[in-house]
Parts: C-alpha cells; sequence; structure tokens
C-alpha cells in the first residue's frame, strides 16, 4: 500500500492534502464553537453555518498562495510550521472582513477568531508532523537498508541521520555519544547510548558498520574513538572533515573509509603563515616531479600561497596533464589568476633545464623528481642513480648559473646509512648540495628530509586497502618492520616552511612522531573493515596476513639522523640536522666518477663509487639490476675504482 501511495502522480497526492487541511480547517472552527459555548453544537453556531464553507473557501486559496502544497509532507521542518502559521493567520484576516462586507446577523463572537487560529495551527500542523512520521515508518520497513549507529550526537551526527532516512542504502538505528549530556535521550526517533554500550547496541541491532559523526575533534581524539571501536566486528566509516563541510567541496553525507592519519592520531601543528609565504608570495617558482605524489601536492599549496608564476617540470605526460588539469580547476574554485606553465622535461637535461630556469626568472625551486620506491631502483641501478644523483647536480648547477635564490631538495630517512642504491643516490644529492653551498653564496640550497608519506604511490596503504577489499592476503615484508610516517598535506606543508627558514647547506629533519609497526598498521586496517584476521587464534577469519620477507635494500627500520640529536628551529616540528659533508673538489670528482660510470652502463662501478662516499652505506644483496645481471659476464671492475680522496 505504501509502495502505491508513493508511486501516485503527484497532482493526486497534492489532492489528498488539500482535502485534509479543508476537513482540519472545518475541524478547528467547530472545536472554537465548542469550547466557546461549552456545548457539542450550540444552538447559537447555526447563525453562523455561514461561517464554514466561507473558511474553507478562504483558507485552502491562501494556503495555496502561499506554496502550502509544493513541499512533501515527509520533508516537513520548522519553517513549514512557520508557514502554517501565516497562512492561517492571513485567512483569519480575510474570514474577520466578511462580516463587515455583508452584515450578517448576529455577528461572530470575538474568541471565536482567537480559538480558530490557534486551532487551526495546530492541527493543520498536527496533520503534516503525523502524515511525516508515518511515510517514514513506512519508508523505514519498506527499504531495509543496511542498519548502521551514528557515534556523535551533534550537529553534524544529526545532519546525517536526517540525511539517511531518505537513503535506501543505510538505515540509522541509533546513536552513540560521549557526552553525558544527551545521553539517554531521543533525537530523531533515534536514542543516544554512550561508549561503554557499543557493545550491546551492536549485538540488539545487529550493526555491521559504525559511521564517525565528528568532523571538528582533534585527530587524537578520533584515534581514541578508532581504538573504542576497533575490538568490534563492524565497518568504520567516517563523514568529511569540518573545513570540507564548510567550503562546500564535501557534504556531510558523503561518507568515506577512515583514513590511515586518523588511525596514527597525531594533531599536525597550525602553519607559520610568514614562512608559507616567503619563499613564494609574488616570486616565480618551479617543481620538478610536478606530477607525483609529493610534487602536486607541492604544486597545490604553493598555489594557494600565490606566486606570480608556477613552473611545472615533469618527465610524464599523462602526469603533467594531470596536475595542470588540477590546477586550472583550483585556480576557477579560488579566483585565482596566476600563471602556471606545464613543461615536459627531464631535470638530466641540463641544457633544457637552464633555458627553463633562465625564461621565467625562476627565483625557488622544489626539487621533488626522484626515483623513491627501494625495490624497483634497486632493479634499476642505472635510472635511480643517472635520475637522484646526476639529475640532481644538473638541476642545482644550472640553478647556481642563472641565479634562483632558494633551491630545496626533498630527501628521504632512507638516506641515513642506507642499504640501498635509492637511500645512497638520495645521500649523494644531499652531499651535491651540501657542497654547492660551500663553493658559492648566489643560490640558497637546503635538504629537507622526512620518512614514508600515507596514501603516496608506492605507499603500503593504498596497496592494503587494495589486498583487504579483494579478500587478502595482506603482504608485509617482516613482522618486525617500523616506519614513520606521515601526511601528504603536512608534510609539503613543513618543507615549504623548512625551505624559508633553512640557511645555505642546511639539512633539515621534520618531526615524524612515533614509528609505526607495520603489521599492526595492517591488523587495524583489516578491523576498521569490519572484517577479522585470519591467523592461529582465529583459522576462520576473513583476511590473512603473509610475510613476504625483506625486499632488496629493505631495512627493518629506518632513521632521521646520521648524527647527534639536531638542533631546534623556531618550528617545533623541524629540526637542523648536524652531520658532515664532502669538500667541493671532492664532490666535483664524485660526481665525474659516476658520469662516466653510468656511460658505461656500470652499475657494479657506480655502487662501489657511492659506498665509498656516502658514510654508512652497507648494501645488503648482491647488485640486483635486471639489465645488469642478464648481460654478458663481465670481470669484476670494483677492484678498478681508485680510492677518492
Amino acid at each position: 500500500m505504501f509502495e502505491r501511495f508513493t508511486q501516485l502522480p503527484r497532482a493526486i497526492r497534492r489532492a489528498c492534502l488539500i482535502v485534509c487541511d479543508a476537513l482540519g480547517v472545518l475541524l478547528a472552527l467547530w472545536l472554537a464553537y465548542v469550547i466557546r459555548f461549552e456545548q457539542p453544537w450550540p444552538a447559537f453556531a447555526e447563525w453562523n453555518i455561514w461561517l464554514f464553507p466561507v473558511a474553507v473557501a478562504i483558507s485552502i486559496p491562501v494556503f495555496m498562495v502561499l506554496g502550502f502544497y509544493r513541499s512533501l509532507v515527509r520533508f516537513v521542518h520548522g519553517g513549514t510550521f512557520y508557514g502554517i502559521a501565516r497562512g492561517v493567520s492571513l485567512s483569519v484576516l480575510f474570514m474577520m472582513a466578511v462580516p463587515l462586507i455583508t452584515h450578517p446577523t448576529p455577528g461572530v463572537p470575538r474568541s471565536i477568531w482567537f480559538l480558530y487560529w490557534l486551532l487551526a495551527i495546530l492541527i493543520l500542523s498536527a496533520f503534516r508532523l503525523v502524515g511525516r512520521s508515518y511515510l517514514r515508518s513506512r519508508r523505514s520497513r519498506y527499504f531495509t537498508g543496511e542498519r548502521v549507529v551514528i557515534y556523535g550526537a551533534g550537529d553534524a551526527g544529526v545532519q546525517l541521520a536526517m540525511a539517511l532516512q531518505h537513503s535506501r542504502e543505510y538505515r540509522p538505528v541509533a546513536f552513540i555519544d560521549d557526552s553525558l549530556d544527551v545521553r539517554g535521550s531521543d533525537i530523531l526517533g533515534l536514542k543516544v547510548y554512550g561508549r561503554d554500550q557499543l557493545d550491546r547496541v551492536i549485538a540488539r541491532h545487529q550493526v555491521r558498520t559504525v559511521l564517525l559523526a565528528m568532523p571538528s575533534i582533534t585527530r587524537s581524539a578520533r584515534k581514541r574513538v578508532i581504538e573504542a571501536l576497533e575490538p568490534f566486528p563492524v565497518h568504520v566509516m567516517a563523514i568529511p572533515g569540518l573545513t570540507e563541510i564548510v567550503s562546500g567541496e564535501r557534504k556531510v553525507n558523503e561518507l568515506r573509509e577512515v583514513e590511515v592519519e586518523d588511525i596514527l592520531g597525531r594533531d599536525p601543528v597550525a602553519p607559520d603563515k610568514e614562512l608559507l609565504n616567503a619563499s613564494i608570495t609574488g616570486k616565480s617558482v618551479l617543481v620538478t616531479g610536478a606530477g607525483g605524489s609529493i610534487g602536486s601536492e607541492l604544486c597545490h599549496q604553493v598555489f594557494r600561497q600565490q606566486p606570480r608564476r608556477l613552473v611545472l617540470v615533469e618527465h610524464s605526460e599523462y602526469a603533467l596533464y594531470s596536475i595542470d588539469q588540477d590546477l586550472r580547476a583550483l585556480s576557477q574554485r579560488l579566483g585565482l589568476s596566476i600563471e602556471v606553465i606545464p613543461l615536459l622535461a627531464s631535470v638530466r637535461d641540463g641544457n633544457r633545464i637552464r633555458s627553463v630556469l633562465d625564461a621565467y626568472a625562476v627565483e625557488t625551486i622544489y626539487h621533488a623528481a626522484a626515483y623513491k620506491h627501494v625495490p624497483m631502483v634497486e632493479r634499476n641501478v642505472y635510472e635511480g642513480v643517472s635520475n637522484n644523483v646526476l639529475g640532481t647536480w644538473e638541476l642545482a648547477m644550472a640553478a647556481v648559473n642563472v641565479g634562483v635564490e632558494t633551491f630545496v631538495l626533498i630527501s628521504t630517512d632512507k638516506a641515513v646509512r642506507p642499504t640501498n642504491v635509492m637511500g645512497a643516490s638520495k645521500r649523494m644529492a644531499e652531499l651535491i648540495l651540501q657542497g654547492m653551498a660551500q663553493k658559492q653564496d648566489r643560490t640558497r640550497f637546503a635538504m629537507v628530509r622526512f620518512g614514508n608519506v600515507l596514501a603516496s604511490s608506492g605507499s603500503v596503504v593504498p596497496l592494503f586497502r587494495k589486498q583487504i577489499r579483494l579478500g587478502g592476503p595482506v603482504t608485509v615484508t617482516h613482522p618486525d618492520v617500523i616506519r614513520y610516517f606521515m601526511t601528504i598535506s603536512e608534510a609539503v606543508q613543513l618543507v615549504i616552511q623548512a625551505g624559508a627558514l633553512a640557511e645555505s647547506g642546511d639539512v633539515l629533519v621534520l618531526n615524524m612522531g612515533e614509528p609505526v609497526k607495520i603489521v599492526d598498521l595492517a591488523r587495524r586496517m583489516i578491523h576498521l573493515s569490519g572484517l577479522t584476521v585470519r591467523d592461529e587464534d582465529d583459522p576462520d577469519g576473513d583476511v590473512e596476513i603473509q610475510f613476504t620477507g625483506l625486499r632488496p635494500g629493505e631495512k627493518l627500520f629506518e632513521e632521521l639522523l646520521i648524527g647527534d640529536d639536531g638542533l631546534p628551529t623556531r618550528h617545533p616540528m623541524i629540526v637542523r640536522a648536524r652531520e658532515e659533508s664532502l669538500p667541493w673538489p671532492q664532490v666535483q670528482d664524485v660526481v665525474s666518477r659516476l658520469r662516466d660510470a653510468m656511460a658505461r652502463l656500470d652499475c657494479e662501478s657506480a655502487r662501489a663509487i657511492l659506498e665509498r662516499v656516502v658514510a654508512g652505506y652497507v648494501p645488503r644483496s648482491e647488485i640486483a639490476d635486471w639489465v645488469w645481471n642478464a648481460g654478458p659476464a663481465t670481470s669484476s671492475t670494483s677492484d678498478k675504482v681508485s680510492p677518492i680522496r
């Protein structure tokens, strides 16, 4: 029956509502006489019988003009009742004017008008409230969406519940809230429970999904909530953050998976606006690797600081196209008019880079172009060394030649006592810039070192999410592997600030917080997806975790400092490292030797050079380069590399 009614033409449903309002007007007028004369049908009313058809004839057209019948009953809200009061008031004024025109005898008692006005408002409002409740209850029975609990009974939670009450996908059954003020109360017909009642609510309503509706709480507070939910077999999802909702980018009912930053729970430090603007605002800025994970976020944040010009350098055509389109859309959204120059180029091509820097009078460079995936670089030594070391050399030389003011290298924690070619090549890139800082004072060189970035290309987080979605197994290299993590946004924000406060030759390290055990991260992601880990304790679990063994060049843990504890800076999240560097002549010699080795495609010599120069570099395996190992057998050349003095 409910389905048939909701499928009736809107004109018929509107006619039904008009009939109900007409009956409501007659009922209100009759009750007004009953209350006034204390009789079910007083004789006095017979003299004013004309008023009953007049009330309907006046009220219904007034209600129609005021738009009573344009809104749907199931979407009745506070504004609807204000409209009813206004419509009834206007119709009463018209009805009171009738006796003045027609001179009926006797007149209508003044108290009748007040009683009718009050009763009509109450009855018409009651009709709509009852209708809304009936339609919603029938809808909830008819549409059996997934039962969900909303965690958070504040404004965001209430808005989410209202949105989901009209959804076919989810059906809210209860609220959970930590506030004692709302616990035990009813909101939109849903009871509010405390956190300690979670197990009872989940079992009673057979809930498989919990929706977090707390966009304004701190990340550390959100982490505590997630930890409380982790033991339960529920899928945890969240509404967007407060900034996204306020800006209009996202709606409150646009649910998302719980982000890993919510699991880590570290609250970001507010940025220093002066440092953010210092090397960007009003300047010509160039970003290499502009289409990569770090590079694209750099471009977005640089763009928001309103440079005079933003030059994008990227060797991948598709990646360059994507970031260019993103920035054009961002420009329209923010109403900014900034010159964006997307250029296909490789940092290894010194002539091309020099012409770019000169043509666009570049003042600040953020060098994010690098091969960073450890196993991939380990098996492609030639490309890793050529891009990460020689590319940095060419870019830095060009920057000095054209007079770039600031050069910021994006480095990595894998450059500290590396066990792989990627880390050694990034440390060599740091040594190149430290040497250049000694040689000249025209360009200020800075290096910013940090750990893993959440959700970047090659990160374990998107890999784990994909593996969980496919039912597993989730692959972890070793049960004792730990890593530092930071969000892309936070890392890039700190990179920009670090580049502004650095002195030439500085290696700055970002405070990454506490390291995370990768296997623990995998378990939490599985649990928050509403699944269980299949292991010896639970052989019937949903998703298995498999340990695959460390890959070539991988370490169990990473470090951020080579030497002693760093020196503090004006920013609480940025530390200045105290590390040794190479004299400029030695840097030139090393680069020359590496260039010769790369020209001969000699991976063994290249690795031997890095091993002798980069402090703490101890390879853990034989050379894993695919092409080198597949080529014709050659005699070892490592003994032909003379010591570097």
